[in-house]
């Protein structure tokens, strides 16, 4: 156990933290492997504009890079984009 109390405040902070965190990147790659995975035109578009809005959501939210996002959303797209 931490002797300081700070440090243990820190410590449930992080963890708190750590499993928001989770719960978000969780949320994002599920909407993603669905996103890439349809093979119907109509259901690509739906669901590639839902995972773009999370990971934008994501990103605003600080638990990836803005450039990460940006890549992903691009992944996105182009899967999207075969379909047209």
């Amino acid at each position: 156990m931490p002797v300081k109390k700070t440090i243990a405040k820190r410590i449930r902070q992080a963890e708190k933290a750590r499993i928001r965190n989770k719960h978000y990147n969780s949320l994002m790659k599920t909407a993603i492997k669905k996103a890439m995975a349809t093979e119907d035109a109509e259901n690509a578009t739906a669901l590639g504009r839902s995972a773009i809005v999370i990971i934008d959501k994501v990103a605003a939210y600080g638990i990836i890079h803005k450039n990460k996002a940006a890549n992903q959303k691009s992944r996105v797209a182009k899967h999207m984009a075969t379909f047209s």
